[in-house]
């Protein structure tokens, strides 16, 4: 497995936008299913996103469901997270990687994206800032 590179992140106002990348030059990504997920120092990975271009669907965590919004570009081999109307709690380590399907449960009520069991090794990370 590869590790993806991410790029895109930066610092906003509140209810800004900005438009994530996902990509790698070693293999095509239409493969596979792509992850997105955010982490802050000291708390644990959440995530956010799954597009899985084998049947067509994505999937977002309720914490940006309607806000933010994952897509592929098989000609150049990325994926986007567009992220609009964004909240300071949106301030966070933007990381992505390959599965093999889209993994999605309720926890506490509220749907959450989760990596399978074939999850492949997180990238490096952008990182976006939400300014108040």
């Amino acid at each position: 497995q590869v590790q993806l590179v991410e790029s895109g992140g930066g610092l906003v106002q509140s209810g800004g936008s900005l438009r994530l990348s996902c990509t790698t030059s070693k293999f095509p990504l239409a493969e596979y299913a792509v992850v997105w997920s955010r982490q802050v120092p000291g708390k644990e990975r959440e995530g956010v996103s799954c597009i899985n271009n084998r049947d067509d669907t994505t999937y977002y965590s309720d914490s940006v469901k309607g806000r933010f919004t994952t897509s592929m570009d098989d000609a150049k081999n990325t994926v986007y997270l567009q992220m609009t109307g964004l909240k300071p709690e949106d301030t966070a380590i933007y990381s992505c990687a390959t599965d093999i399907i889209c993994a999605w449960t309720v926890i506490a009520g509220r749907g959450v994206v989760l990596p399978s069991s074939q999850i492949g090794p997180w990238g490096q990370g952008t990182q976006v800032t939400v300014a108040s």
